[in-house]
């Protein structure tokens, strides 16, 4: 993993409504100059959308494959495997070799590796490292705090950790994301509007706007469209493929940024109208989010479960593939 001396951070100054924010981030050596002034670039290092596309030419796919290990579901003889720790990496050791050139990505879900306590934390920290380095991985803890306890969670995911790319939840505010927004090279996906039924509880609450009455998924949208002004991080979104005329909007009002689209699958989101609905103008601009139709597709295959889960990879990019043709 990343050594902490590793992280980027820009000097930032933000004006928030409430007056400025701070003076400044935290900064490393590798942030500054060589006699210690702050460097005018955001970072070194390539940035996440960058390698997200790159990711995406080259194994041509927009499948983002979701490693969310649930031991009940694991085949024989993962299933009966006392230590936790070898259990959880041995199955997706399984899914990463079955599927590593049919993927943009991955996404590890945090909360599928806390439920085993410390061997699950360890487990996490291997299939990090089990992962191909040109491979992006999102993690999918849809963080959101304040102040230093921000910082540390940003450190954590994307020093400690490494991950490419985590889901933040924006209800706190613009400077409780700071932290993971003045992380260049890396990729900040902002939950939006959500693939679950209960999620018009409050993202579509309608609320007075610059252009008028709108909701709140909208507000949360255009403020995701401004932000790359003044924050170097790779802006995304998260749009549940179960609203497909949300995403939309969404895309309309964020041309580029990439669209984690969860709901594909077990879900059952249309696929069909949902890349229709958020592909960019290049065919790009979406990850699609499987995780349980792919990685627990060879539960009765028992030996063989491995060429089963890339059995409906390969189908599931296939289908993607398809309609990104047919918009062409």
């Amino acid at each position: 993993m990343a050594a902490l001396s590793q992280r980027r951070r820009v000097y930032v100054h933000y004006e928030g409504q409430n007056g400025p924010y701070r003076d400044g981030l935290a900064l490393s050596a590798s942030a500054r100059g060589a006699e210690g002034s702050v460097k005018s670039n955001v970072s070194e290092s390539r940035a996440f959308g960058d390698r997200l596309i790159e990711a995406a030419r080259a194994n041509d796919s927009l499948l983002c494959v979701g490693l969310d290990p649930v031991r009940s579901r694991f085949p024989s003889p993962l299933d009966a495997e006392p230590d936790v720790t070898r259990a959880i990496v041995s199955f997706n050791t399984g899914v990463i070799a079955a599927t590593s050139d049919l993927v943009c990505a991955y996404k590890p879900n945090l909360g599928f590796y806390l439920a085993y306590g410390a061997a699950g934390v360890i487990a996490l920290e291997e299939t990090r490292r089990l992962i191909p380095a040109h491979i992006p991985v999102i993690l999918d803890a849809k963080v959101g705090d304040i102040g230093s306890t921000a910082e540390t969670y940003a450190t954590g995911y994307f020093d400690t950790w490494d991950f490419d790319a985590v889901t933040v939840n924006p209800y706190l505010g613009e400077d409780s994301l700071a932290p993971f927004l003045a992380c260049g090279g890396r990729g900040v996906i902002v939950v939006c509007k959500t693939s679950n039924p209960g999620s018009s509880d409050l993202q579509n609450l309608w609320l007075d706007a610059d252009h008028g009455r709108q909701p709140l998924y909208l507000t949360v949208a255009d403020r995701v469209a401004a932000w790359p002004e003044r924050w170097p991080a790779t802006l995304g979104l998260v749009v549940g493929a179960t609203y497909p005329a949300e995403l939309a909007e969404v895309r309309r009002r964020c041309p580029d940024a990439p669209i984690l689209l969860p709901g594909i699958g077990a879900q059952a989101g249309d696929l069909e109208t949902s890349l229709r609905s958020g592909l960019d103008g290049r065919g790009l601009g979406l990850i699609v989010s499987s995780s349980r139709s792919v990685i627990y597709a060879g539960n009765n295959h028992e030996g063989n479960w491995t060429a089963a889960v890339r059995a409906a990879a390969l189908e599931l990019r296939a289908a993607i593939n398809g309609v990104r043709a047919a918009q062409v």
